[in-house]
């Protein structure tokens, strides 16, 4: 480890001596490649210097317990090394889960998708909560968020919305938010204050570039029609709403966002680009996409991932069992905590599969 540790710490430092170079800051192409892969590799190299600095004060110390003979000055260096020793195990371990073979997505953009589930009205007003939610975190992480497409139910609520985010490491970030979200609360429209169980579903997608998939033109019918609000009314005369149907797959991408029927079809390509990669990544990779599909379920309040319960002002997460109690700060956006532990449980998971599977 200590050796694959050195040869990326020396390519790092490469990086960093082309990015100063002024001959490859006149190509932007080149400079931005250099500069993502110099990027990919701060975060191991600073760890793996923390964990060198880590072992000089560990032979230092133990240098000085040999040499030392004050009795007071040899007791603050037996405390100095058993801390020493215990910050230099958990460093080696977040690097052996930093070596860990990345996610080819984790760089990726999200396409992120919310459904209304059971629970009828109140279901579209938590979806609407939720995509609030996402959009604050998003806006907490220095994240674009674009709402793509939203179709609106006649009480203020969501039936569905697709949300476009990009920045630097969306989907390694949001990707393990694929799932049910089930709500216990007294809805606003319940007059009686019972407290009801609705469920919203999830699915996080990594936005595919035209790289990653290429579409036929002629594998595409292009339908326009006029866009249309809360309730089917008109919102305007002119054929600005697309719907794009892939015909080999039968997947079917509608938008009526924009004005404009070009900005809505661009709009739409992004979202066929990610659902289509989504399915050829299931074909490759059938056991974790079964994984996923079922955690998505049907949106069923029994096949939840993770519980918002209002009255106790909770929020519990069940595949890690995390809960707390701030639930008014996390529908604020103030999600970083239980995304972190989802991303730490998830590495911690793979790496003792990695670890069991060389055993």
């Amino acid at each position: 480890m200590l050796d694959k540790l050195a040869s990326i710490e020396e390519k790092y430092e490469s990086l960093s001596k082309q990015l100063g170079d002024p001959e490859l800051l006149a190509d932007q192409q080149s400079y931005t490649k250099i500069a993502k892969q110099h990027r990919e590799l701060e975060e191991i190299v600073a760890k793996y210097r923390e964990y060198k600095a880590l072992e000089r004060g560990i032979r230092e110390t133990k240098e000085m317990l040999e040499e030392e003979a004050d009795a007071e000055i040899l007791d603050l260096a037996r405390a100095e090394l058993l801390d020493l020793e215990e910050r230099v195990t958990r460093v080696e371990g977040e690097l052996k889960a930093l070596l860990l073979p990345k996610d080819p997505n984790d760089e990726k953009n999200v396409i992120l998708e919310i459904r209304a589930g059971t629970g009828g009205d109140e279901a579209t007003l938590f979806a609407a909560d939720i995509m609030r939610m996402y959009i604050r975190y998003g806006e907490r992480q220095g994240w674009r968020v674009q709402v793509l497409d939203a179709s609106e139910s006649g009480i203020g609520g969501v039936k569905e919305a697709i949300l476009l985010i990009e920045g630097n490491r969306v989907y390694s970030k949001l990707k393990h938010e694929s799932g049910v979200h089930r709500v216990q609360r007294v809805p606003q429209t319940e007059s009686s204050g019972r407290i009801h169980t609705s469920a919203v579903t999830v699915a996080v997608l990594p936005e595919a570039e035209e790289v990653d998939i290429k579409i036929d033109p002629k594998d595409l019918r292009i339908d326009t029609f006029c866009s249309s609000g809360p309730g089917g009314q008109s919102v305007n005369t002119t054929y600005s709403a697309v719907r794009i149907t892939h015909l080999p797959t039968n997947t079917v991408v509608s938008m009526q966002d924009e004005k404009s029927q070009i900005k809505n079809r661009e709009k739409a390509m992004r979202v066929l680009r990610s659902r289509l990669l989504e399915m050829e990544q299931d074909k490759q990779h059938e056991a974790i996409a079964s994984e996923r599909r079922s955690m998505v379920g049907s949106g069923d309040r029994s096949e939840k991932i993770r519980t918002y319960n209002f009255k106790e002002n909770r929020i519990t997460d069940h595949r890690i069992g995390y809960t707390m109690h701030q639930l008014d700060l996390f529908m604020e956006g103030e999600i970083a905590d239980l995304i972190d532990a989802l991303v730490a449980h998830y590495q911690a998971e793979k790496l003792k599969a990695d670890t069991e599977a060389i055993a």
